[in-house]
């Protein structure tokens, strides 16, 4: 069974607060969510941005990613875990990290740190598809949920991501982290680590 902790999200539409569960896993009724709200929610926005002619540069970066396939690979592996997060009966976010990994940053290279594999939240939480989010807060549950295993592990809060470039002024400026630039080894994409002081910082103002 997954271990359920509380959290607060927004509702951007009443400005209320929304309770919601962080589950330390990805379960069966997280992927049919996936399969059955995130997808079709997801086609709509690609069809009404190849309506409006927007080139597929543009579209969300993480359209192709399939869930099913990503928990699937890696269950039953200890190195991995999965977070989701679900509130108003739905999921709203999922992120699966991978624990095998060592920090690059100056000062902290080769110290163990979670890296985060895949991190995404519902289409209808994501601003940058050009709707109104329903709720705010998604992602940055999942960012403090990945710091607090760090801290569990032993590994001080350390982090690592590599970023889908739509989501790197989050890492930059919402999340705290230090970007150490463009990864020719991965897909040309830039790779952000949270230094023990920027988890620290992270975790004091959430």
């Amino acid at each position: 069974m997954a271990d359920i902790s509380t959290i607060y999200l927004l509702d951007v539409a009443t400005g209320d607060s929304v309770e919601g569960e962080l589950r330390d896993a990805i379960e069966q009724a997280q992927l049919i969510d996936w399969q059955t709200k995130w997808q079709p929610a997801l086609i709509t926005v690609l069809q009404e941005l190849a309506r409006k002619g927007v080139p597929p540069a543009q579209w969300p970066q993480s359209w192709h990613w399939n869930w099913a396939q990503k928990t699937a690979r890696v269950q039953g592996l200890l190195a991995f875990r999965g977070f989701s997060v679900v509130a108003q009966g739905e999921t709203q976010g999922l992120a699966q990290v991978d624990l095998t990994k060592s920090a690059r940053a100056p000062g902290e290279a080769g110290k163990p740190l979670v890296y985060l594999d895949y991190l995404e939240v519902a289409p209808w939480n994501r601003p940058e598809l050009g709707l109104q989010p329903r709720l705010r807060g998604v992602g940055t549950a999942l960012i403090t949920a990945t710091v607090a295993l760090s801290e569990d592990e032993g590994f001080k809060g350390r982090i690592g991501l590599h970023s889908l470039p739509q989501a790197d002024d989050f890492y930059r400026h919402r999340c705290g982290m230090t970007d150490l630039g463009l990864d020719p080894g991965y897909q040309n994409l830039r790779y952000f680590e949270m230094t023990v002081a920027q988890a620290r910082a992270f975790l004091d103002e959430e």
